[in-house]
């Protein structure tokens, strides 16, 4: 079975192209970092160091690449039977013209079997929203096609791969943790369900999709603007700062009452998950910087992202949310001159407001109580 896989970065590599591959399937990375590609197509494997309470290095075999910036990579998407991605939101469309030349090629050479794609990021129903990019590119007659024979598969995943060790030299090198979670939507395939271990299947998926954006990606994120106000460089030194660390938690139990409420999850193992993710944020072995973290502020309070969905899920139950409003606060204070989402966030604040700066990207109305407790915690936090 052939997998092409978009992104060898770190978590292209440290995670699903590694699951993939010990699950036997022949791996292709396509990507344009052509240092990672050459040694890839040279070494055929890389190194995975897995930290946690033992610290193991495993090597992924038999794996290769392709530029993706290439025409080769069309033919590798022609000759796929399973295509997964690890490129971030704003590559997705990017890709979706190479990924509608593939199909069209294989189509016209006849081929009926069926083919998957997975698209294996932070955001929500993003294979949905990859699906819609590449019908776009495509004929009514091709998209036909596509409908009968391309299964668009969204996933929720979770593992925290951080950037390359500081003196790293090996450019395939790659650290993750051990935690590892990788859930698919099992009705929406074309065909046989690949057997991949590590790759949970659901019918429900929106509840795991939710569970990791509200608990998991909603305390990252808000251990990562607390930690810039206090002064930390990691996640780790935030986290285990006890004042921060109460902080996240709360934060996580007022996204985890939502949860409860909309998918009768079970209070006690909700509980049970939450501690997981403190402990997590907590792992020695992994250097993951706050401003790594924080990185892309804008897109971080949009409407479905993990900090204005979980509120507006709190305003549906009139649940409380003293929490979540103080870490939506705290990214007023993310301040990043290489990060161009910081550096608009803060350039339409000083012009425009607190107020009408929040609800230009939250779509929050301007008038709410919400909005004006937000810019009180802002201005509580200086």
């Amino acid at each position: 079975m052939k997998a092409l896989h978009f992104g060898a970065g770190n978590i292209g590599r440290g995670f699903i192209g590694k699951l993939l591959a010990d699950a036997g399937l022949e791996v292709t990375f396509a990507d344009v970092n052509e240092t990672v590609v050459n040694a890839l197509i040279e070494r055929n494997e890389y190194p995975v160091k897995i930290v946690g309470a033992e610290c193991v290095v495993e090597t992924v075999k038999n794996v290769t690449a392709v530029n993706s910036a290439t025409d080769a990579v069309i033919d590798c998407i022609a000759e796929s039977d399973l295509i997964t991605t690890a490129v971030g939101p704003t590559v997705l469309k990017i890709i979706s013209k190479s990924i509608a030349l593939g199909i069209e090629k294989r189509a016209a050479a006849g081929n009926q079997a069926p083919m998957n794609i997975i698209a294996a990021e932070n955001m929500v129903r993003g294979t949905s929203q990859l699906k819609e990019a590449v019908l776009e590119h495509l004929s009514d007659e091709m998209k036909a096609y596509t409908e009968e024979f391309v299964g668009f598969v969204d996933s929720a995943v979770d593992r925290i791969v951080p950037p390359a060790e500081a003196g790293e030299t090996d450019p395939l090198a790659v650290t993750v943790e051990t935690f590892s979670e990788w859930i698919v939507d099992e009705t929406q395939f074309k065909g046989d369900i690949p057997n991949i271990p590590g790759m949970e299947c659901t019918d429900n998926l929106m509840a795991f999709v939710e569970r990791k954006l509200f608990t998991l990606n909603t305390g990252h994120l808000v251990t990562a603007y607390l930690g810039v106000l206090a002064g930390h460089e990691t996640i780790k030194d935030s986290i285990e700062d006890e004042k921060i660390r109460e902080q996240v938690k709360a934060t996580m139990e007022e996204s985890g009452a939502v949860l409860i409420k909309r998918y009768s999850f079970d209070p006690k193992a909700h509980q049970a998950y939450i501690e997981k993710i403190l402990g997590r944020f907590a792992n020695p072995y992994l250097r993951d910087e706050v401003d790594r973290v924080g990185r892309q502020p804008i897109r971080k309070l949009s409407p479905q992202d993990r900090l204005i969905k979980p509120l507006n899920g709190t305003l549906e139950y009139g649940l409380p949310n003293q929490y979540l409003v103080q870490g939506i606060a705290a990214a007023f204070h993310y301040k990043n001159d290489d990060d161009p989402q910081a550096v608009e966030l803060q350039a339409m604040f000083a012009e425009k407001g607190f107020a009408e700066t929040l609800a230009h990207y939250s779509e929050l109305d301007v008038n709410s109580d919400v909005v004006k407790q937000a810019e009180a915690a802002y201005q509580a936090l200086k």
